[in-house]
């Protein structure tokens, strides 16, 4: 990702091509905007533990995304072809994510497991038993 970043900014910055230039600029912001996207999943889902919002975010992450694709693969084809596996991945972890939603009713509130009410030798699991 940071590779196809680089060739794709530097190819279209030095470009004398107007219209390259301003794909080159769209392109960056489109990637400006999934790294937001892309911060905000861990969160959603694996702390607030919201498997609808996480899916939506991770639905739009991947239309941005392929959406950068497209524009940067139009500055540079080679930068299109590295951001490939990313879109890739990223629909796999749409599917991913909107499974777990849709195998657990779209809620992981009953899915916590207590603290240990050990102080100090465990946090999570009772390891020996007293």
């Amino acid at each position: 990702m940071g590779f196809a970043a680089h060739k794709a900014w530097t190819t279209g910055l030095n470009s004398l091509n107007r219209r390259t230039i301003e794909l080159t600029k769209q392109g960056a912001t489109l990637y400006t905007v999934q790294l937001g996207l892309n911060l905000l999943f861990m969160p959603l889902f694996f702390h607030w533990k919201r498997p609808v919002a996480a899916t939506l975010d991770i639905v739009v992450l991947t239309g941005v995304a392929g959406y950068m694709t497209y524009i940067w693969s139009q500055v540079d084809e080679v930068a299109g072809y590295f951001l490939a596996p990313y879109v890739s991945w990223l629909g796999f972890a749409s599917y991913i994510t909107a499974g777990a939603g849709y195998l657990n009713n779209w809620s992981f509130a009953d899915k916590e497991r207590p603290v240990s009410s050990k102080d100090a030798e465990t946090r999570y699991v009772d390891e020996r038993p007293e």
